[in-house]
């Protein structure tokens, strides 16, 4: 139970806890050592071999270690997604906010933008409609850093 504060239970985390390693900081409840209720977790990224900043950040419901529930993935360049998480993967009705400002409302599945949904431009632009498997490219890139395996960084 190295880098772990918390309570336990037959010798695994278990209850509520704090567990710290170089990836990163989680500080909410687990359930046989793994996050799993109402948690937090903070990405850590090297800014050079020295010092570290903050990176990502997820506030939100777990099970089982994974993203699961309600919750809000923040990144460290300001973009956020809001909504419902399935295997750490945005599942159901969500909100993503870009750096820029753009921002698309609707539904998604398995990570991907995928359903009836709404994207506003800062300039006011929108299109209303269906989008499927993040056709579009509505996403960009810093979508897909989201699928942080937690089993390894928990470990």
């Amino acid at each position: 139970m190295k880098n772990y504060i918390g309570e336990t239970k037959d010798g695994k985390k278990h209850g509520q806890g704090k567990y710290q390693n170089a990836n990163g900081k989680y500080v909410g409840e687990w359930k046989d050592n793994l996050p799993d209720g109402q948690g937090t977790y903070n990405w850590v990224c090297l800014k050079d071999k020295y010092n570290y900043t903050d990176g990502d950040k997820y506030v939100g419901e777990w099970q089982d270690g994974k993203q699961n529930g309600q919750g809000t993935y923040t990144w460290a360049s300001g973009a956020k997604y809001v909504g419902e998480f399935k295997d750490n993967s945005f599942n159901g009705q969500g909100t993503y906010t870009y750096a820029d400002g753009d921002k698309y409302v609707g539904e998604f599945r398995d990570g991907d933008v995928n359903g009836q949904g709404t994207l506003t431009h800062t300039d006011g632009t929108k299109y209303v409609g269906e989008f499927k498997d993040d056709e579009k490219g509505i996403l960009k890139h810093e979508l897909y850093a989201t699928t942080h395996n937690l089993h390894t960084l928990l470990h």
